[in-house]
């Protein structure tokens, strides 16, 4: 039985007993064919007009068989790479042709796959020995839409992105960009959860305490949840008003708006009249040992005597031009000899204010109830 040739490659395959002494030639030819079908490249000059079809021959070493494929040359109009009909094999195939003009990869009798005439790229074809295929395994530089057929796995790997480049949407407008620093130690944690939770987007690293800074553009504000926060820092002693329509804005206390809305809206004020702060006040109890039962601004009672008590105030009171209330908790009987105590104040400073208790007809006593209150 004389030799006879494989369908695709071209091989040749020996009957039984033939080739005798020259056996290995033919093996080592071969192999030399597998090599180039599996990963032989070869550049092929196409022609201007024309382009370019490529050899099978059979038992050798043929352009057409290589599995990498690079066309160069200039064209000057649309031209065809022709393969024979029947044959099944893929192809890398590289336009590298210069030349505004299509070039199609095809059978002879098929319709093939076009680079369009500004593509340049690489594409991955096979034959089916009817039709030249495009695999759609293109070149991901050159592809500027390339599409999954099913999610992105990254294999618990990282995705690199470029300085200044980022997610794009269906209309492949800016979603969202990434911008780089060197040596960066810090980032973003974003974690879903589960129902009933709220997902969560935390500053992690390397340092140990970190900020969170969100920044927007020129004059714009930041908005969380319809509420716009200033785009400015105010100044010392500021604090934080909304104007009921999600606008937050800072605001400034002094004495020509003690009587403004913000202040009585404030204290839940009505009417008017200003409002003015109450800077230190106590309840103590003057008998015995004397005794604060609650107190703000005030860090003890000095007893003096005998219904004298000095209240010293924690934080100093700017000046002495304050106003001082006294009151006690329990009076005497109106009748007889018994007086009415009532309680009064004393010797102003900036850091004490001396309250007594003292009876309508004259004298002091110690009261079980006694309260001030200094206001300026």
């Amino acid at each position: 039985m004389a030799n006879s040739t494989s369908a695709n490659l071209k091989l040749t395959v020996q009957a039984t007993g033939e080739n005798s002494g020259t056996w290995g030639q033919f093996t080592n030819t071969n192999l030399l064919i597998l090599e180039q079908a599996i990963g032989g490249y070869d550049a092929v000059g196409l022609n201007a007009t024309t382009g370019a079809t490529l050899v099978f021959s059979n038992g050798v070493l043929s352009n057409g068989k290589n599995q990498v494929l690079r066309l160069t040359g200039t064209i000057t109009s649309a031209v065809n790479v022709i393969i024979p009909d029947s044959i099944e094999k893929t192809y890398l195939v590289e336009n590298a042709t210069t030349g505004a003009f299509t070039v199609t990869f095809k059978t002879t009798s098929g319709s093939g796959v076009t680079w369009s005439a500004t593509d340049k790229g690489t594409k991955m074809v096979y034959s089916d020995g009817t039709n030249v295929v495009d695999t759609e395994f293109t070149d991901l530089s050159s592809d500027f839409s390339p599409q999954l057929s099913a999610n992105l796995d990254t294999n618990s790997n990282n995705i690199i992105i470029d300085d200044n480049h980022g997610i794009l949407d269906e209309n492949s407008n800016e979603q969202i960009v990434f911008q780089t620093t060197g040596s960066a130690v810090n980032q973003f944690d974003i974690t879903n959860a589960a129902a009933g939770n709220a997902p969560e987007i935390s500053a992690t690293g390397d340092d140990t305490n970190i900020d969170v800074k969100i920044t927007p553009k020129g004059t714009g504000n930041v908005n969380l949840d319809g509420i716009k926060y200033p785009n400015a820092d105010g100044t010392t002693g500021q604090f934080l008003k909304t104007d009921g329509s999600g606008n937050l804005s800072f605001a400034t206390i002094t004495a020509s708006t003690y009587g403004n809305s913000d202040v009585l809206t404030l204290f839940s004020a009505t009417g008017s009249a200003p409002v003015f702060a109450c800077r230190a006040w106590v309840n103590f109890n003057g008998t015995g040992t004397v005794a604060i039962r609650d107190s703000g601004n005030v860090t003890s009672i000095t007893d003096n005597g005998s219904g004298d008590y000095k209240v010293n105030f924690t934080t100093n009171i700017e000046d002495a031009n304050y106003c001082a209330l006294v009151t006690v908790g329990s009076f005497g009987a109106h009748s007889g000899s018994n007086p009415e105590y009532y309680g009064k104040s004393a010797l102003y400073t900036s850091n004490s204010v001396t309250a007594i208790v003292a009876g309508s007809q004259g004298g002091t006593k110690d009261e079980d109830t006694v309260n001030v209150a200094v206001f300026r």
